[in-house]
């Protein structure tokens, strides 16, 4: 990858890491979506099933992605890695505890058949559903606040705030509007994959999704807009000079997080794509449409994450401490051969995952319902 100069890379590892995490909000948004789904489109036992068969044997596959985004950042970012992992340790924490209740809960779920043990199961499923996409929206919320930390001048990061400093009433709303977005996706994906009153219920929900996450949004939009002061870069910045966060000036003013949509106004297509695409996931709910609410869903999700990421950039860890340590893709990135050798590597094997995630989609693609369940009571899930 030597024709790829050293800026380019920095720049080519933020946009695969972006993709990284629309893969994951893609696969994982509606896999944790019917979890949270699940104890409400189902009154029985049996449509409980039908809802956890739709998702049941690709949830780990959908998982990957998040191994991988959160590996690139290890990878492409490790001072970003470190620092956050520092920071927001306790709240990992919680989403990783959280995450264990998956794979227990779809393999063990149906093996007894008793109602306190299934029930127990499918609110563990619903929790695992719920808490990562709040801790991760919480998080990104709190990337527009600015993160308590700061560095020595032996580049030691020191983290100044605690777990209950992150429950900013702005960063709370961005947890709540992740969950919305994962509801919707959740909804729309098990609408294609549902027959029966489970589909039904569905449908409902994710309208009720959908016009949440338009007005959660729109409130995020306006409160960042009106309230919330951003950080800029003052200072030229060597974009091919090795990681070192303390060359530059960082200063804090209004409205700068809006500045990248006056500088470059296609970036302004992120967010009409997350309101349009919303209602259009409204709109195909309502009208039956599953495989259009579908792809509006997903749509709609990436044009909201875009949104922030386009807001960002080239932060992608602001410091409220010092602001001119805030950590920017030009200032925290690997050496250029761990970046060659790892696009090398994204390029090889990403195409072979996206390849075996759609063959098993395909090869196990089909509705189910109630029938189904009652004629394979020896179903694994």
């Amino acid at each position: 990858m030597e024709f790829i100069d050293y800026t380019t890379l920095k720049m080519v590892w933020w946009l695969l890491v972006g993709i990284l995490w629309l893969g994951f909000a893609m696969t994982e948004g509606f896999d944790m979506g019917v979890g949270m789904l699940l104890p409400f489109v189902g009154k029985t036992d049996e449509e409980r099933r039908v809802a956890i068969n739709a998702v049941a044997p690709h949830w780990d596959g959908n998982q990957v992605w998040l191994i991988l985004a959160a590996g690139a950042i290890f990878a492409a970012w490790p001072i970003v890695y470190a620092t956050t992992f520092s920071g927001f340790y306790l709240a990992l924490m919680l989403m990783l505890f959280s995450l264990f209740f998956r794979p227990v809960g779809f393999d063990y779920r149906s093996k007894l058949e008793n109602k306190k043990w299934r029930s127990t199961w499918d609110w563990g499923l619903f929790i695992s559903g719920i808490v990562p996409p709040l801790i991760l929206g919480v998080a990104f919320g709190n990337l527009f606040l600015g993160v308590p930390f700061h560095y020595d001048d032996y580049l030691r990061s020191f983290y100044d705030g605690n777990f209950f400093g992150l429950l900013h009433p702005f960063a709370v709303l961005s947890g709540l509007l992740a969950i919305s977005m994962f509801v919707m996706h959740g909804g729309a994906y098990l609408m294609m994959r549902c027959g029966d009153e489970v589909y039904n219920r569905t449908r409902t929900y994710t309208q009720f999704a959908a016009i949440a996450v338009i007005a959660l949004f729109a409130i995020e939009g306006l409160w960042l807009w009106t309230s919330i002061d951003g950080y800029a870069l003052t200072s030229e910045i060597n974009t091919g000079a090795p990681a070192n966060p303390l060359g530059k000036t960082v200063e804090i003013f209004e409205g700068a997080w809006l500045t990248n949509y006056t500088e470059y106004p296609l970036t302004m297509i992120a967010p009409i794509v997350g309101f349009v695409a919303a209602f259009g996931a409204f709109l195909s709910a309502r009208a039956r449409k599953a495989g259009i609410a579908f792809a509006m869903t997903t749509m709609s999700m990436f044009g909201i994450i875009l949104t922030g990421a386009f807001s960002l950039f080239p932060f992608i860890l602001p410091s409220s401490v010092n602001p001119s340590h805030s950590l920017t893709i030009w200032d925290a990135a690997s050496s250029e051969l761990t970046l060659s050798i790892m696009l090398f590597a994204t390029l090889l094997f990403v195409p072979i995952i996206l390849i075996y995630t759609v063959w098993c989609y395909v090869k196990l693609w089909g509705k189910y319902s109630v029938e189904d369940i009652r004629e394979k009571q020896h179903s694994l899930y």
